[in-house]
């Protein structure tokens, strides 16, 4: 485990070195002038196939596609697809073999983009990104997420990926007179007081600490960022050269026996097996549990709710939040943070009607244009004076007619990627929200990549399911008091003998391949 932790935490630094290093400037950096994008002054056409949220989208002569046009010599041409049929449409496109310059991927490890990436339909930017001033500042740890095999087929739409942390009830730690959690210990002390020390003061015991709820995806998104705090991998961890999967961790197995001990102390809700996931948020907003580790921004939403339940009850302050963040907390490990994919979708660039290399890098200058400040705030708020004013360095929203606004605007956003980060125009934000970008943005330094993130595997794609199923049935009872140690170690090893080993053997395979080129 020891090499498993040097290994994330050198790619860690790698990616955090990397995503701020600075960018080629002067006049032949590719976005150095928006006027002459690529080696010809004759504007580019581009295709570009987005989905869309609205009945109403933009026209190719909408105002805010021609000063797109005008700024980066392009002529666009949009196919708009409801987001309802995207992925069908995406499939149907994907066939025809006949695909706009520009296409948005929804989910880049699906078997029909896959095959068709790895059968030469889309171009291979990963050596041209390093032409371009944004592109070529992408954080590697989001690239190697998107990679096929190690090739990058397209620009991600990156999000934030050190969005996972601890949302908590700021005021109930005031009345229990703590200060903010640091470490594994005073996490767990919050936890406790909010269970046994009144935090609402209403003088009953109806209160607890961390809420879960039943869907996995959730429930498991908390286990998987609390267990990092132990020292475990993320999904997968690297032991004497070798990939080994993380439950096979003894980290792992004390990450389960502290959500066990919460459990047995009742400082999480003894029905999270069954508990609604659309109801995560309602205990914490209204007085029964004081934390949920998930996405921090998870946060400003809890905020909101006790806000509005509080005004429609004539008893709210404005000026006061009742919720706050944190990154994470620290083990004997140090601070640990899950990423997040750090990406929603990507845009690739198809060879069927981007034919040369030259064509390639004119648009690679587009994208690249689009990062800009100024261009993000244009393609995702539009033009100053009809759809905005700015006040202070704000941008305050000034259209009335949502129809209209649809139609010159909406939609454009989804082709924003966002590379290195959103640097647009955007309306005041609460102190709130405000710490949440700045945690999310820390929480970069800290992050655990899964090392297994480029690779596709046969053996998970016939047999992932079950597999899964396994190990979250396993540690579910295990939390639960349904089954001990032994029956948890008889779990393990149902997974090895269902396909788990083919899966190692196939995962380091396709590792010791990806070291070798």
């Amino acid at each position: 485990m020891k090499k498993s932790l040097s290994f994330l935490s050198l790619l860690t630094v790698t990616a955090v070195s990397l995503s701020g290093c600075g960018s080629p400037s002067g006049s032949n950096s590719p976005s150095s002038a928006a006027s002459d994008p690529g080696s010809t002054n004759n504007p580019l056409e581009i295709s570009v196939m987005l989905p869309v949220f609205t009945t109403d989208y933009p026209k190719d002569d909408s105002p805010v596609v021609q000063e797109i046009d005008k700024r980066t010599n392009t002529k666009l041409h949009f196919e708009w697809v409801p987001n309802a049929s995207y992925a069908d449409k995406f499939n149907i496109t994907l066939a025809s073999g006949k695909m706009p310059s520009i296409v948005y991927v929804p989910s880049t490890k699906t078997p029909g983009f896959v095959n068709a990436a790895k059968a030469g339909a889309f171009w291979d930017i990963g050596s041209y990104l390093k032409d371009y001033k944004n592109l070529s500042q992408a954080n590697p740890v989001i690239l190697n997420n998107t990679s096929i095999d190690g090739k990058i087929y397209g620009v991600y739409r990156g999000r934030p990926l050190g969005r996972n942390g601890i949302a908590y009830r700021k005021d109930w730690l005031e009345n229990v007179g703590l200060q903010p959690p640091k470490t594994i210990d005073d996490f767990y002390a919050m936890l406790k007081a909010f269970k046994e020390k009144d935090p609402d003061r209403d003088g009953k015991d109806d209160t607890y600490g961390l809420v879960l709820v039943k869907w996995t995806g959730q429930w498991a998104s908390g286990f998987d960022t609390i267990k990092l705090w132990f020292g475990a991998p993320n999904k997968w961890g690297i032991v004497d050269d070798k990939l080994v999967p993380e439950h096979e961790t003894p980290e792992y197995l004390e990450a389960l026996k502290f959500m066990k001990k919460l459990y047995d102390e009742k400082l999480i809700n003894q029905d999270f097996a069954v508990f609604d996931s659309s109801k995560w948020m309602d205990p914490v907003v209204n007085n029964q549990a004081g934390v949920i580790v998930d996405v921090v921004d998870t946060g400003a939403r809890i905020d909101d709710k006790i806000h509005a339940a509080l005004t429609s009850q004539g008893k709210d302050d404005p000026n006061v939040s009742y919720v706050d963040v944190l990154g994470g907390v620290t083990g004997k490990s140090g601070m640990r943070t899950l990423p997040t994919s750090g990406y929603a979708g990507m845009l690739s660039i198809s060879k069927s009607s981007v034919k040369t290399e030259d064509e390639l890098k004119r648009i690679l200058t587009f994208l690249d244009q689009t990062n800009e400040p100024e261009m993000q705030t244009l393609i995702g708020s539009g033009l100053e004076g009809r759809h905005y004013t700015k006040e202070n360095d704000y941008l305050v929203s000034i259209t009335k007619d949502t129809a209209m606004h649809d139609a010159e605007l909406g939609g454009l956003g989804q082709m924003l990627t966002y590379i290195p980060e959103d640097l647009a125009l955007h309306t005041k934000q609460s102190p709130l929200r405000i710490k949440q970008a700045e945690i999310m943005k820390e929480n970069e330094k800290y992050i655990v990549p899964n090392p297994t993130e480029p690779f596709i595997s046969e053996v998970y794609s016939q047999k992932g399911q079950q597999l899964d199923n396994i190990i979250n049935n396993a540690r579910l009872k295990y939390i639960v008091g349904q089954m001990d140690e032994a029956g948890l170690q008889a779990a393990f090893d149902l997974w090895s003998k269902s396909g788990g080993t083919d899966l190692v053997k196939e995962m380091n395979d396709l590792y010791a391949a990806s070291i070798q080129k």
